[in-house]
């Protein structure tokens, strides 16, 4: 008897662990954007591996540019830059209209294309419903404090910064469509919505970039976001502060 209900626990649990197996491959199948090896698509939901696919972009530019393309994002390409160890082989800039309805100012910075798919999950994703959510208004523009600029990282002589190869953006503000603006240097610090706001599309940030540095990180960063796209970030260690 005793042997009986042994038997018949472990017959239990084993069709406890199927249907647990199945149901988490029924849910998988129906996120693909959580499994790491089915393709990116901006316009999918952000998941577990979407950072980590969009730095697997990096020096891969006619991909990139397709993705973008499919996604209804409107872009002109760069020429290719290389100065010294510095530059860019799949810069762009871009451009009004489209899927996008956020602008950048100053207007048509060159990125590297990895930075811009990035931007445009997190414009869809994260940074507009943020701003419908916490201050009852859209935004309507980014301001930005630069993108490709051949310099070594802050804080080092010989590592050159992600700027150095237009892999990286830094974000100090954001204008609403109310003429509201919401700045990292006014409204970082607090709990209301204004801080909200920023924390929550800081962190939303960290899942689309490969590092995302904040007010909290130091005082280099105490106006801007800072927002790459390192190669690191597809296989390596991601940097959220």
């Amino acid at each position: 008897m005793a042997a009986f209900r042994s038997a018949a626990l472990a017959m239990l649990i084993a069709a406890l662990l199927l249907v647990l197996i199945l149901a988490a491959i029924a849910g998988l199948r129906s996120n693909p954007e959580d499994l790491p090896w089915t393709p990116l698509h901006l316009s999918q939901p952000v998941g577990l591996f979407t950072g980590r696919k969009l730095a697997g972009l990096h020096d891969k530019g006619p991909k990139c540019e397709k993705l973008l393309a499919e996604a209804g994002v409107r872009f002109e390409t760069a020429p290719p830059i290389k100065d010294g160890i510095c530059g860019y082989s799949d810069g762009l800039r871009l451009a009004a209209g489209g899927a996008r309805r956020i602008a950048l100012a100053p207007a048509d910075p060159v990125m590297a294309c990895p930075v811009a798919a990035g931007l445009a999950m997190w414009e869809w994703n994260i940074v507009q419903p943020a701003a419908q959510r916490y201050l009852g208004a859209p935004v309507v523009a980014i301001e930005q404090l630069g993108t490709y600029n051949c310099r070594p990282m802050r804080g080092s002589s010989t590592t050159l910064s992600e700027h150095g190869s237009a892999d990286a953006i830094d974000v100090s503000a954001f204008r609403l469509a109310d003429g509201t603006r919401i700045t990292l240097s006014d409204d970082w610090k607090g709990d209301g919505p204004r801080a909200t706001f920023l924390h929550t599309v800081r962190n939303g940030a960290c899942r689309l970039f490969s590092t995302v540095l904040s007010p909290e990180y130091n005082a280099a960063h105490r106006n801007h976001l800072h927002l790459d796209q390192a190669a690191r970030g597809a296989m390596g260690w991601r940097a959220c502060r």
